[in-house]
Parts: C-alpha cells; sequence; structure tokens
C-alpha cells in the first residue's frame, strides 16, 4: 500500500505543539470562511476505484467517500459498525462472520444499499484481482453471501483480524450499477456513501470533497469542504506550505524543513509515534542475484542504518531492526541480534561461502524524490564502499515506480508501509506471507504456517510467540531489509481547527475533523 504502500497506525496519542495559540481556537467558530480548506501531501492516488488500488493515497480518499461495514472511532484499536448497523463472528470457529447492514443508506443515486451490494463489492475486488489492489488483504475468504440486509463472509480457516480487515479501505461498498463486475471503473467519479462526495478530481492535482448530506453512520456529522492538493515531491510541498496554497500539511515534508520548523509563529505542529516503516525489498526470483539468501545477508550485515536516519532523515526516523515495528505485539529486534553491527568482513564471507562472485551488480529502484534520493545515494555508497557491490540506481515517479516492483524490474527497492489496522497481521501476511503485496516472489512454508497461526487467536496477546518467530525466520531469509521507523507530522496555520485529528493511525484520514477557526 501506500509514496509509501498502504497505508497507517498510531501507537500512541499524538502530542500537541501548539506555540500562542490559545485552547479556545481548537474549536470552530460558528460564523466565518466557507471555502474549502486547502490540505496538501505527497501521497498519490493510483486509482479512484477501491478493487484497483492498496496504497496510502488512494485509501485516504476511500475513507472520506466510502463506507465499510466496520470502522476505527479515534484512539480505538477495535472496529465499530459504520454502514453495518451490527457484525460479529457466528459460533467461536472463528470462520462465519456477519453483518447486518443498516436500512437508511442511499448511493448518490438515491438508490438503498442492499446486501447484495456489499456482496458485490466484494466478489469484484475478488475477481478483478488488480495488480496493485487489495485482493491480497482476504486470503481466507472464500465466499459472501447476501441475503436481505444480512451479509455473510465465510472463510476458509479461523481468522481474528477478518473484522479488522473489513474496517479499511478493502471494504469500501460501491454502486453495482455504476461499476463493472470485471473491470475497474476508468473514470474520475465515485459512487459511495461516505460523510464526502467528490465534487471535482483532477488525477495528480487535486480532489474536491463536499459534505455528504445523506450519510448515515459512525459518525454525528460530516465536516466542512475540503480541497485535497497533491504534490510529487516533499520540496513542492514545503513550497506549497511556505507560499500559503495550502494550510494543512500531511505526509510527506522534508525532512530538514521539519527540523528548523518555527512554531512561534503561528503554526501548529502536531507531532505523534507512528507504526510507519520503510523497508528495502528484494526480488527473491532466481534470475535476479537477490534470489541467493547469501546476498541478501550479506546487504544485511553491511547496511548501517543510524547512517542514513541521521545524515538523510535528521532524526525524523529511527533504526529498526524487525519487520513489526514498536509498540505493536511481538516486536522484536531480529536484525539487530543477527546482523547487530555493520560488518563487511562477515559479507564477504557469506558471499565467498555461497560461491557467489564479487562485486555482485544489481539495480536498486526508487521512488523520485529528494529525500529517497539522498537515501538512496547513502545505500549505494555504503554497499560499493565494501568492494563486494556495484549499485545501478534507477529512479521512477510513483505510477511507474509501481509497475515497476509488481513487474520484478528491480532486483531491490525501497517502499514505505503503513499498516492497514492496528494489528502485527499487516506486517506479516501481507509484507512475507506467500503471494505478498510487494510481489518479491519470496515464499516461505514455515512463515504462511506461523501467520495461519497468528491468525486464529481472538487473544491476541496469545501471538506473540509466533510474531516472534516469524521474524526470526526473516531476518535469516531477508526478502526484505527493514530500515526506520518514522513519527507522523500534521502541520497546520492558526487559521484551521483540528488538524491534530487528521490522522489517528488507524489508516483512516479523518477531513471532517478539520474547519475553519
Amino acid at each position: 500500500m501506500r509514496s509509501t504502500v498502504r497505508l497507517r497506525i498510531l501507537i500512541t496519542c499524538g502530542v500537541l505543539v501548539a506555540a500562542g495559540v490559545g485552547g479556545w481556537q481548537l474549536l470552530p467558530s460558528d460564523e466565518g470562511r466557507t471555502d474549502p480548506v486547502p490540505v496538501g501531501t505527497t501521497d498519490e492516488v493510483t486509482s479512484l476505484d477501491p478493487a484497483g488500488a492498496y496504497d496510502a493515497g488512494s485509501w485516504a480518499i476511500y475513507s472520506n467517500v466510502y463506507q465499510s461495514l466496520l470502522t476505527f472511532k479515534p484512539g480505538f484499536t477495535s472496529p465499530t459498525p459504520d454502514a453495518a448497523e451490527s457484525c460479529r463472528f457466528v459460533g467461536d470457529k472463528l470462520t462465519t462472520y456477519q453483518c447486518t447492514l443498516r436500512g437508511d443508506l442511499t448511493f448518490p443515486s438515491g438508490r438503498k444499499v442492499t446486501g447484495e451490494d456489499v456482496k458485490y463489492s466484494f466478489d469484484r475486488m475478488l475477481k478483478i484481482k488488480a495488480e496493485v489492489g487489495p485482493a491480497p488483504l482476504f486470503p481466507t475468504l472464500k465466499s459472501v453471501v447476501a441475503d436481505g440486509p444480512t451479509v455473510t463472509f465465510n472463510l476458509g480457516g479461523r481468522d481474528a483480524t477478518f473484522p479488522l480487515k473489513l474496517a479499511t479501505g478493502a471494504g469500501s461498498i460501491v454502486d453495482r450499477e455504476r461499476y463493472q463486475a470485471d473491470a475497474l471503473r476508468q473514470d474520475n467519479g465515485v459512487d459511495g456513501t461516505g460523510p464526502y462526495l467528490l465534487k471535482k478530481y483532477e488525477p495528480g492535482r487535486s480532489a474536491l470533497l463536499e459534505p455528504n448530506p445523506n450519510y448515515r453512520g459512525a459518525l454525528p456529522a460530516t465536516g466542512r469542504p475540503v480541497l485535497v492538493k497533491y504534490f510529487k515531491q516533499s520540496e513542492d510541498l514545503a513550497n506549497a506550505w511556505k507560499s500559503g496554497d495550502i494550510q494543512v500539511t500531511h505526509r510527506q515534508l522534508p525532512p530538514s524543513f521539519v527540523e528548523n520548523l518555527d512554531t512561534n509563529g503561528g503554526t501548529r505542529l502536531t507531532e505523534a509515534e507512528s507504526a510507519e516503516i520503510r523497508n528495502i525489498v528484494f526480488n527473491t526470483r532466481g534470475e535476479s542475484p537477490m534470489g541467493k539468501k547469501a546476498v541478501r545477508q550479506a546487504i544485511a550485515a553491511i547496511l548501517d542504518r543510524p547512517a542514513i536516519t541521521t545524515a538523510t532523515y535528521k532524526g525524523t526516523v529511527e533504526p529498526l531492526y524487525s519487520l513489526i515495528p514498536q509498540g505493536l505485539v511481538g516486536h522484536s529486534t531480529a536484525f539487530y541480534d543477527r546482523y547487530p553491527a555493520p560488518d563487511a568482513k562477515k559479507a564477504e564471507k557469506l558471499l565467498d561461502d555461497a560461491g557467489v562472485e564479487t562485486p555482485v551488480r544489481f539495480t536498486f529502484g526508487y521512488r523520485q524524490d529528494a529525500t529517497y534520493k539522498a537515501e538512496t545515494a547513502q545505500i549505494k555508497k555504503q554497499l560499493e564502499e565494501t568492494g563486494l557491490f556495484e549499485v545501478k540506481v534507477v529512479e521512477a515517479d510513483w505510477q511507474t515506480f509501481q509497475k515497476g516492483y509488481t513487474s520484478g524490474a528491480y532486483d531491490a527497492y525501497t517502499v514505505g508501509w503503513l499498516p492497514d489496522f492496528p494489528d502485527s497481521d499487516s506486517f506479516t501476511a501481507p509484507l512475507v506471507g506467500t503471494g505478498n503485496t510487494l510481489d518479491n516472489a519470496y515464499s516461505s512454508a514455515t512463515v504462511d504456517r506461523l501467520i495461519t497461526e497468528t491468525q486464529r487467536h481472538d487473544d491476541r496477546s496469545r501471538t506473540t510467540g509466533d510474531f516472534k518467530r516469524i521474524q526470526d525466520e526473516v531476518a535469516k531469509d531477508v526478502p526484505l531489509l527493514p530500515l526506520w521507523q518514522k513519527n507522523d507530522y500534521v502541520l497546520a496555520t492558526e487559521a484551521v481547527g483540528g488538524s491534530q485529528n487528521l490522522s489517528d493511525g488507524t489508516g483512516i484520514w479523518r477531513l471532517w475533523e478539520l474547519s475553519w477557526l
């Protein structure tokens, strides 16, 4: 998902930094501006069709214009009904999940939402199985049955995480009369029942959202009009902020900009710990140099994370040595335990023992951005200084980059990851399970078995041991290499209220919280 693939979870509550701003200013006034609140981001929308995208930019929009049966309330990690009136597992086997749809939902056309629309939405998503779509999120889903307002999901195995997955953008409900059963929608229209209506959309430039007067769901009320503006690179976003073109920014400002930000001039910066991570992903196919485990292990033995986080990210990220980030069940330091410090001699021995000729030549892809370019230069320098590797870097815009890594065009590439829901499963099944969303061809029977075991327990504390064992296996096989974990930053002017609630980390972009003061 997600400039970053998939989307977002805060582990702790955000800390509001508000210099010179009184508490009264956080509340919206009854009078004043009616123009849309301009919000800037570097996340891009891959597709407006929820069957066609599994990335942060797309899902940010989905959470505003579509509804899922369930959603997450701010600060809660268990889902609550949204388009559904109620949901529950049937029996104690965790293989049948049933929801009763609300009776007061209507699409923009005026047609009533039915259980058949819910079934249709899931069936088409699984049938289309878009290359960068969310179908891999539902490996246990075998069938969906609609009986009036009742929708039953039949699972192929125990899956305690299924309700969490329903609450994501992958669970978006579409109008079956406006979306083809076997193809993605290609126009710039949206027919959903979320708190906002998409009034105008210019791909790669902007999205104008206006409150949906017919919204019914978990929210007590919809918000103010919002104009989302999209920027290609972090520097473009920073320049738009400086010029006053936007009043709110979220994902991703340049690290140097955040480091030097002055919050004494009417600017509010909300900072919170998050589970956003970034990995080097390896193409494990046999034709790639990374198809050899020893090559991947050698890179793991060389990588100096603190040098990258300090030089490139100015302390806005922290080195990460695990598949599962800090704050989630099962977090460990598996990569640090196996590769505790940069060691070129260890890397050389790994390659020699495996009979790998050096220097190993390979391609390294990254999404076009000044920060990612600097990060890639650091990685290239570290590897080539050992004399063991020659790295050819390939820069590409987001759309081209996505097509490149899904087709195996790069031997290695960097990509960010925001969890889909607040559970460690969002870092295991989608990233290292067979048929994972990273499209790197990694498959491990041991890892798959352990993932299945973690999904069997509704008491998530019982999964700790299995999650740690998964990370041990991943540190041994190195299908990916964790780089860093970062904080979440939302920047707003003193004219905007509610920015501290924009991102609560549950995968939902709460644009309805924004207002003019």
